[in-house]
């Protein structure tokens, strides 16, 4: 199996900044297709907040742009999210996803446990 493992998470106030981290790693051989981070705040739909296609390039939900972005350690299989001018409407559990292939699974789509991100005063 391939493990998802996010950290980064924590309470900060308006305007600060926070760096998320999602490693993949496991015992079996695999490479990573896509990955990205989504966010899922109270009372709402999981959203797309930014992530590397397949292709390469990157999507950023509009709520986020200029203040956010992601960046990736290809020989780390991490990805980061760089989280600049935080708002309150930031607030959520943030979850790394991934588009892998691995041997003897092939492809398929996988989640971390998600971290929480609070901005408040």
């Amino acid at each position: 199996q391939v493990q998802l493992v996010e950290s980064g998470g924590d309470l900060v106030q308006p305007g600060g900044s926070l760096r998320l981290s999602c490693a993949a790693s496991g015992s079996i051989i695999f490479s990573i297709n896509a990955m990205g981070w989504y966010r899922q705040a109270p009372g709402k739909l999981r959203e797309l907040v930014a992530a590397f296609t397949k292709a390469g390039s990157t999507n950023y939900a509009d709520a986020v742009k200029g203040r956010f972005t992601i960046s990736r350690d290809n020989a780390k299989n991490t990805v980061y999210l760089q989280m600049n001018s935080l708002k309150p409407e930031d607030t959520a559990v943030y979850y790394c996803n991934a588009d892998l292939w691995a041997i003897g699974r092939g492809q398929y789509n996988t989640w971390g446990q998600g971290t929480q991100v609070t901005v408040s005063s």
